[in-house]
């Protein structure tokens, strides 16, 4: 069996690039300390090993499915959530008053980092149980609070994110779910909700839905939408469940990520269904990116924990398979050697260093987006909002460049088994399918681009971009004083001149009126700006091995040490270059994708 992700990379991470000492330090944490980490990080790896990943290729198999009026899931989801809810996990970065564990983000990151690498069928479901359970805390009543919370956490309930609608997908301004207020506080909801992911199943006695509808009379437009607790099955004075008058219509049948349902919701079809508002009227969307920002992060956590599972995977065949024979210094192969590993072919190579240099690097950004979390969440004035402000803007690239580069990086493992690959017999099969989802999971790339370049580059005169910038003239000043980092220092630098002058350029359209302009390249921008974002993060990862390389103060062996600053390079030689032809395409004066009078596609 291939091992799934590597521990040793993780501590790298964790202590010496993100440096969660100084995470700890802050007084919420107090009950954590660096053997914690470590015991958690063995522990985890430990269950993962026994409980998630032996059962990855069943939940493929024995897909979820509806039969009858009910959905049924994989026996063993059942057996991981109950678990979660006992080691108190669900919750694990809540208050404690709030029954949580106060877990530190970029520790509670790297965790699940090892269970979606382990086995991504699994972790939505608690993860959306924390997402929900997390809106209640944040902008419920006392009552909602105490009435849900609790048995959320305890992993007896569940709970979901219930946006999009047959007639609408990712337009929210044209959902037309209704509540109408009631004498007892109550509203009577009435509407569809389509892809539902952990919508409903036979281990969890009630879902706790935060749904998304419209109060009788509402503005129109996403300024008129209000979020609602509505569970599967309400409460009665004597603390019975009853039904609310929520009917599971079917389960999605997907490509991959089989082990994890997705419904088709139907409320009010009795006119007997209620829900309760969660904070003020017609504040829902607002209150609802709460969970979708945090979703956006854990769907670019699993992106980056899929890749990461393949590229061992894919490492593992290339140590074990002989195929052909090295070429000699002439260039002709002598048929009389024994046949070579595949591993020690250049093209390969090539393909693995692909895959390390996405996967590691996805990891890393994603950390690094929970730590600034953490700053943010413990910290006061402008360090929190510094912070605060450069997590949202990193948010839809780390949403991103895992899915978009963790598909390529996925499908170059593929390549890596070239037939084999594609037989079902192996394990990359089924990441590439796993994976494919990524992108368009909370929302799609084209959406996540268009709230990067319109929305998060230009909030308070794009100060989130100008602290960023700083960030990586950090990292280039630190990686120069290494003579042999230097060069790529000085490319990392002139990327960054790129940018600025990229979304200058950009930025003129928008200053014109001109915002179908300003917008109409946004994913181009998206793979740009990721690319150096990237590069950023590999070129701080070459300079922490760098570091400990010439102080001799190794916590890994020396092999580790040097294949990060040579991935760094690959990925300078091989990557980075393709921003000069995307901002090639991006000052390109041409339009050619905004509608015209006449149309030109047929």
């Amino acid at each position: 069996m291939s091992d799934y992700t590597n521990l040793e990379n993780l501590r790298f991470l964790l202590n010496e690039v993100h440096n969660i000492e100084d995470v700890l330090k802050y007084e919420r944490y107090a009950d954590y300390d660096t053997d914690a980490v470590e015991i958690l990080l063995q522990s985890t790896k430990d269950t993962c090993d026994k409980e998630y990943f032996p059962f990855y290729r069943e939940m493929d198999e024995d897909p979820a499915r509806f039969e009858d009026g009910k959905l049924y899931v994989h026996p063993q989801i059942g057996k991981v959530v109950k678990m979660a809810g006992e080691n108190g996990s669900i919750g694990a970065q809540f208050d404690y008053d709030d029954g949580g564990q106060q877990m530190p983000h970029l520790l509670y990151g790297a965790l699940s980092h090892i269970q979606a690498a382990a086995n991504n069928n699994i972790g939505g479901y608690f993860g959306l149980t924390a997402g929900a359970a997390g809106l209640i805390i944040t902008f419920g009543s006392d009552e909602l609070k105490n009435t849900y919370v609790p048995k959320m956490l305890s992993g007896e309930w569940a709970g979901t994110m219930c946006l999009t609608e047959p007639q609408a997908g990712s337009s929210l301004s044209d959902i037309t779910s209704s509540a109408t207020p009631q004498e007892d506080g109550s509203y009577k909801i009435k509407g569809q909700k389509i892809y539902i992911s952990g919508g409903d199943h036979e281990y969890n006695d009630n879902f706790i839905h935060l749904y998304l509808a419209r109060i009788d009379g509402a503005p129109s437009g996403t300024k008129g939408i209000s979020l609602f607790v509505v569970p599967k099955n309400r409460i009665t004075e004597n603390g019975e469940l009853v039904s609310n008058d929520v009917q599971t219509a079917g389960d999605f049948q997907k490509v991959g990520q089989r082990g994890y349902c997705t419904t088709h919701l139907m409320l009010g079809e009795k006119d007997d269904c209620q829900g309760w508002l969660v904070g003020a009227p017609n504040k829902g969307l607002s209150y609802m990116f709460q969970m979708m920002n945090g979703a956006r992060i854990d769907v670019g956590m699993t992106a980056a924990s899929i890749a990461t599972a393949a590229y061992y995977a894919s490492l593992q065949y290339a140590k074990d398979r002989p195929q052909g024979r090295k070429l000699s210094s002439d260039g002709s192969k002598n048929p009389t050697e024994e046949q070579t590993l595949i591993i020690n072919h250049p093209d390969v190579r090539r393909m693995l260093l692909l895959q390390k240099a996405v996967s590691e690097a996805s990891v890393s950004l994603l950390l690094r987006c929970s730590r600034l979390l953490d700053v943010a969440h413990n910290e006061d004035g402008e360090v929190a909002e510094d912070a605060h402000d450069m997590v949202e803007w990193l948010t839809p690239i780390a949403k991103t460049y895992p899915s978009e580069m963790g598909i390529k990086s996925v499908s170059t493992g593929l390549q890596v088994l070239g037939g084999a690959g594609f037989c079902s017999e192996y394990i990359l099969q089924q990441y590439y399918r796993d994976i494919r989802i990524m992108s368009i999971y909370e929302g799609t790339t084209g959406i996540q681009s268009l709230d990067l370049l319109g929305r998060k580059s230009t909030i308070k005169n794009g100060r989130a971009m100008q602290l960023i910038g700083k960030e990586v003239n950090k990292a280039i000043d630190n990686a120069s004083t290494f003579d042999d980092l230097k060069p790529y220092a000085d490319k990392l630098a002139a990327k960054m001149k790129d940018m600025q002058e990229v979304f200058m350029h950009l930025l003129q359209f928008a200053m014109k009126g001109n915002h179908e302009r300003f917008l109409s390249d946004a994913t181009i921008f998206m793979e740009f700006a990721s690319t150096i974002v990237v590069a950023w993060q590999w070129l701080e990862m070459a300079t922490e091995a760098k570091k400990a390389l010439v102080t001799g103060q190794l916590k890994q062996s020396e092999d580790f040490y040097e294949s990060k600053v040579h991935t760094m390079k690959f990925y300078f030689k091989y990557e980075l270059p393709k921003t000069s032809s995307l901002k090639e395409t991006l000052m390109d004066s041409e339009v050619l994708t905004i509608m015209k009078e006449k149309e030109l596609i047929s």
